[in-house]
């Protein structure tokens, strides 16, 4: 086995070959050591969207923490002639040691928003731009997708079953951004080990198939587990796997899973046919492809837990949050680029979120090499999270979802629709 084939590979080569190129060119040149500002943010929001939600950052925490070169990775690096052995014996000893600040896990962002700014000299930032962009854009992808969800679901429980639509580390990852946007829980039970995410699950067709006959595997499951347990009535005739089910369980049976036809038309028949026979506190627990827009055209129905699979993992038809790393001061002169499509605002940036005396924001100002002028209910945005390469404290998991919904109710309400429009609030840049 080489070392790139591995989903263990160590986390310096999980970049991009140019930062290496740009890395040993400046230390060559004498241009390593200038101190330098990036930016992370995104010049527009997906379309359709009209917000999105900061996620990642406790893990972007722990990668650059744990950024290092082995001696195994500088082998690697000499012998396919990447850098020269002068950078391999500058790499030797690379620890970040600048400053990083960064919105909250949790919070909001919109159209130039400086989610995070890196501080420190060109050689030791450049090494982060793909590792922090691979972080940040597909957690918030994801953590923005899952928030969407749990709006369409109106108070209603979703669950998180995506794990094998897939890679098997981003599936760790989005388990933990959809229970940050709000998910209940997770079927994956390594972000239950790894974040403390609540996790869950019962039994797939599989099970049923195995015993042949529909009573029989609901008795193996009853048996083994009580009535406080979720049976999966769809595997053959749904309205016969109901009445199976209560036959076997009792009008006790905490849920039944349908997973497949009219979800809204099977979830109004189910509870109908739960009542009458006696089963009016089992829940029903439907999944199947569902996005935001399946969500929120199941309102009227009598479902009580979602569950959202292949829609959530992949950012609901949206993969990437789209955000940048770009360079806006060097030896505080400010620089950006000027290409016809893709303008960066020079010098490092200060943004505050304004809003009413009722809580409600207005508006976010960004303001380059300066501070914004500030006005009541102004909130600062940006948090320390490296200070001389020294990683700050987080808030844990269940704060930062807690900051999250918060901040959702503070946005105007138009900004919560799932229809096209413009950002729920204007970013000013000055």
């Amino acid at each position: 086995m080489t070392i790139g084939d591995s989903v263990h590979t160590p986390t310096p080569l999980r970049t991009d070959h140019y930062e290496f190129t740009m890395l040993e060119a400046a230390l060559a040149g004498h241009n390593g050591d200038k101190q330098c500002v990036f930016e992370v943010f995104s010049r527009r929001l997906s379309s359709g969207r009209r917000y999105g939600v900061v996620a990642g950052i406790a893990r972007l925490a722990e990668a650059i923490e744990t950024f290092r070169f082995s001696e195994e990775t500088l082998d690697f690096l000499r012998r396919d002639n990447v850098v020269a052995r002068s950078t391999i014996d500058w790499l030797r000893d690379y620890r970040f040691s600048g400053d990083i600040d960064v919105y909250r896990e949790g919070d909001l962002y919109f159209p130039g928003s400086p989610i995070a700014t890196v501080r420190g000299t060109f050689a030791e930032c450049i090494l982060l731009e793909t590792l922090t962009l691979s972080i940040l854009n597909h957690d918030s992808a994801v953590a923005s997708a899952a928030a969407r969800m749990v709006t369409a679901a109106r108070g209603r429980p979703i669950l998180e079953m995506g794990g094998r639509r897939t890679h098997e580390s981003a599936a760790v990852a989005a388990a933990r951004a959809s229970y940050l946007a709000g998910f209940s829980a997770s079927s994956n039970l390594a972000a239950g080990a790894r974040w403390g995410v609540p996790t869950g699950g019962t039994s797939a067709h599989a099970f049923t198939l195995l015993h042949g006959d529909e009573k029989e595997a609901f008795r193996a499951q009853i048996a083994q587990y009580g009535t406080d347990t979720t049976l999966l009535v769809d595997t053959y005739d749904i309205t016969q796997g109901i009445r199976n089910a209560i036959e076997v369980a009792g009008p006790r049976l905490r849920s039944i899973r349908i997973d497949s036809g009219d979800l809204s038309e099977m979830a109004m028949q189910s509870r109908e046919l739960l009542d009458s026979l006696g089963a009016k506190d089992t829940k029903i627990i439907v999944s199947g492809d569902l996005d935001e827009y399946a969500i929120a055209a199941l309102s009227g129905a009598p479902v009580d837990t979602y569950g959202a699979g292949t829609a959530v993992v992949t950012g609901s038809g949206v993969p990437t949050a789209g955000f940048v790393y770009k360079l806006v001061e060097v030896e505080g002169r400010p620089v950006a680029k000027r290409s016809e499509s893709k303008v960066t605002v020079g010098g490092a940036k200060t943004a505050i979120r304004r809003h009413k005396p009722t809580g409600t924001a207005i508006e976010e100002v960004v303001v380059a090499q300066g501070r914004p002028d500030r006005q009541p209910g102004d909130q600062d945005l940006q948090v320390p999270l490296f200070r001389g390469g020294k990683p700050m404290e987080l808030p844990s998991l269940s704060r930062s979802r807690e900051f999250l919904r918060q901040r959702l109710i503070s946005i105007p309400w138009e900004g919560l629709k799932l229809s096209p429009g413009d950002p729920a609030i204007p970013v000013i840049i000055r």
